[in-house]
């Protein structure tokens, strides 16, 4: 029975041992646990301060509709003088003009139409035409080298206009220009071979005219 004790005592120390053990490991793994789980904190850069220097540029506005050309229409008038006549026609931003004093002097002239309606009309011999669409109505100037007359043409109903014809008639190249004003007038030039002689007059519904004998078409003159 004596020797039992110290062998009790032996147990008791190595049990006592054991659960020291058991103790230490499980801190450890809890401590280890711990430490492992932790995330490292993520650094955010803070947000650049504005620059008060510089400044945001506005949106561009919408570009602006392109202006269209004047209406195709035709007009008719006399100069101021009242000694000749002028018509004009316009189509798609183009024009031709014809000036005419009914006797021995005229002028085809021809050019561009801007879109806020003035426009500069020129001759192969030199005429030039400056003239301003205004509502219904062309003011300007016909400058014929040697005089420069004013006028104002109203817009032309048919079959009021310009009017033209070309044609061989016995053996003379005959060019004819009319104008047909509002009321009904005409002032026009036929030139035989390049000699200019007053027109005769035309029949505007059907633009017949006889010239030496032949009858002929006058047909309205569109740039």
């Amino acid at each position: 029975m004596k020797r039992s004790g110290p062998l009790f005592t032996l147990l008791g120390g190595l049990l006592l041992g054991l659960l020291m053990l058991s103790l230490n490991a499980t801190t450890g793994a809890s401590t280890t646990s711990s430490a492992g789980g932790e995330k490292p904190a993520t650094k955010v850069s803070p947000s650049p301060a504005p620059d008060p220097t510089k400044t945001t540029a506005p949106p561009s506005p919408p570009p602006s509709p392109s202006p269209s050309a004047p209406a195709n229409a035709d007009y008719a008038g006399r100069t101021d003088d009242d000694s000749s006549a002028v018509a004009v026609s316009l189509r798609d931003g183009r024009a031709i003009a014809y000036f005419c004093d009914g006797r021995d002097q005229e002028s085809w002239l021809k050019g561009d139409v801007k879109a806020d309606g003035t426009m500069r009309l020129t001759s192969p011999q030199g005429g030039v035409l400056n003239g301003e669409l205004k509502g219904s109505r062309i003011s300007g100037t016909v400058d014929m080298g040697q005089q420069e007359y004013g006028f104002t043409a109203d817009k032309a109903l048919k079959p009021s206009g310009l009017y033209r014809a070309t044609e061989s008639v016995r053996g003379a190249e005959i060019d004819g220009g009319w104008i047909v004003l509002p009321d009904g007038q005409q002032v026009g030039i036929v030139k035989r071979d390049g000699t200019p002689s007053a027109a005769p007059r035309i029949a505007p519904e059907t633009g017949a005219v006889t010239v030496d004998g032949q009858q002929l078409t006058a047909r309205p003159v569109q740039p």
